[in-house]
């Protein structure tokens, strides 16, 4: 766990590997709120990370689910059964797969089978119904007095909200603004990394969602993959830059044989160049490791994205 100014703090849900995954821990007057969760196998940090505040668990009003991607949302209903007076709090198009995580359990187990899913993630515990608060465009909840205001961001995925916090002048992004981790920061800073993962990518929502960000004159921006980030204009230009030539490429080769492995390929090489541009000092094959995954899953969502495009032009 960090501890960052405005009483938020990032902790390490030791999901995949350190630094890759985080819930964001908001601490005002004594009352507390987690924005994303991990896994079931987080959920111990968490509650570590609430007794390193002095605080106990029923200091908890609020559980905020960025959107219901495993990495961000797979430990929230366990979490909650040890957070007697806190709420979940999701995009109303996230709400049922939280009350009823069956189609997600469904999902995650055809695509990594049954030891994998349960080795990474556990069974999902439903949420009760009246647990569940579901957001608008623009609504606020406070903590303890503190606005925290939800916008629908769409791009990443359709169901998902980014948070305003007004005290540190910050969003809480979720995957919307991409990944940055820390290892692949450069001479210019950090390295944002766009995440396209299947299957709701849209170019043209992420563009507006990233731009209606930058509105707001934002001092810090919290990633779950991963921590604080600042100079949101700098790594805004940078990660549209790479969707549009991610977007570019893909459609040069979306009748092309091989199409996922030429399409990861081009992906490699995009944002090798942007780390090259940002003054890297890593050699390829470290930077390579540290994007493989990303990489792999990018280029199944920008091929869900193709396919569906080309599906609307017939």
């Amino acid at each position: 766990m960090e501890r960052l100014d405005h009483g938020i703090s990032v902790i390490d849900t030791g999901f995949v590997r350190p630094q890759f995954d985080a819930s964001h821990l908001i601490v005002e007057n004594g009352r507390a709120a987690f924005v994303d969760t991990g896994t079931n196998h987080s959920v111990p940090r968490l509650l570590a990370a609430l007794a390193a505040h002095d605080l106990e668990p029923d200091a908890v009003d609020w559980v905020v689910l960025t959107h219901v991607h495993l990495d961000h949302a797979g430990g929230a209903g366990l979490l909650l059964e040890h957070l007697p007076r806190a709420k979940l709090v999701v995009h109303p198009r996230a709400a049922r797969h939280m009350i009823d995580p069956s189609a997600l359990m469904e999902g995650v187990r055809a695509v990594y089978g049954e030891e994998v899913t349960a080795r990474d993630y556990g069974e999902l515990v439903p949420v009760p119904a009246e647990r569940v608060v579901t957001t608008s465009d623009g609504s606020v909840l406070e903590l303890s007095g503190r606005p925290l205001r939800f916008f629908d961001m769409p791009g990443h995925a359709r169901h998902h909200h980014c948070m305003w916090d007004e005290v540190s002048r910050g969003w809480f992004t979720g995957d919307t603004f991409g990944v940055a981790y820390p290892e692949l920061a450069t001479r210019s800073g950090r390295y944002v990394a766009p995440a396209t993962a299947p299957v709701q990518f849209d170019p043209v929502a992420l563009r507006a969602s990233v731009t209606r960000m930058l509105e707001w004159q934002p001092e810090v921006m919290y990633l779950t993959h991963y921590g604080a980030v600042r100079n949101a204009s700098r790594l805004a230009a940078q990660l549209l830059r790479q969707v549009d030539a991610m977007v570019d490429a893909a459609r040069s080769l979306a009748d092309a044989p091989q199409r996922h492995e030429r399409l990861k390929e081009a992906f490699r090489t995009i944002y090798m160049a942007e780390l090259r541009r940002a003054g890297s000092p890593l050699d390829e094959s470290s930077i390579e490791a540290m994007l493989a995954t990303d990489i792999e899953l990018n280029a199944q969502g920008v091929g869900v994205w193709l396919d569906r495009e080309a599906e609307r032009g017939r």
